[in-house]
């Protein structure tokens, strides 16, 4: 029985397999993509060694600037009960100008706390500002390490596979590296 042949070009399936065999060499050559890694950031800041100091910083702070707060609230509510005793025995116009002067006095220590409750906040600001600042290096040998392409924020990932989860890894890289920054600062 003789075979079927198509007319034309000679070798045109050769050169079909040969292209599919080249292609075919070019997929399995190239990388095969890499890996989107995530990193809980909060958990990342927070158990820290920095994280840790930082937290303690402030709570130190916080706790030390209500303990203030409250004994200007003591003292201001004792100097509004004597100003309260006085009116029975002040004339109008002087009680009127100490609860002027009072009331003065009340609005300058409730800015002057306002600011050190805002410094509080700018500190812990600054905290997770220098905090990256050292951790952006670490991460990005770590995307190295693990020839990824990007490290996402886990609280904005939908569902992922807990293997490419790296803040375990990622806290104890940048503890390292941070322990490794201060001894070499004298």
């Amino acid at each position: 029985m003789a075979r079927w042949r198509r007319p034309g070009r000679p070798g045109v399936g050769l050169r079909i397999v040969a292209a599919a065999l080249l292609l075919a060499g070019q997929v399995s050559a190239q990388e095969v993509p890499a890996p989107l890694l995530t990193l809980d950031q909060d958990r990342f800041f927070l158990e820290s060694d920095f994280g840790k100091a930082a937290v303690e910083r402030e709570r130190v702070a916080t706790a030390a600037l209500e303990q203030e707060n409250k004994r200007i609230e003591a003292e201001l509510v004792a100097e509004e009960q004597a100003l309260t005793e006085e009116r029975k025995t002040l004339p109008a116009k002087e009680f009127s100008a100490k609860a002027e002067a009072f009331d003065e006095k009340v609005e300058r220590i409730r800015t002057e706390q306002d600011a050190k409750a805002r410094k509080l906040t700018d500190a812990r600001d600054d905290d997770r500002k220098a905090f990256l600042k050292a951790a952006v290096p670490v991460l990005g040998e770590l995307l190295g390490q693990k020839k990824a392409t990007a490290i996402l924020d886990k609280n904005l990932t939908i569902v992922s596979l807990s293997a490419i989860d790296v803040t375990d890894e990622a806290i104890q890289l940048v503890n390292a590296a941070l322990a490794k920054e201060s001894a070499a600062d004298p």
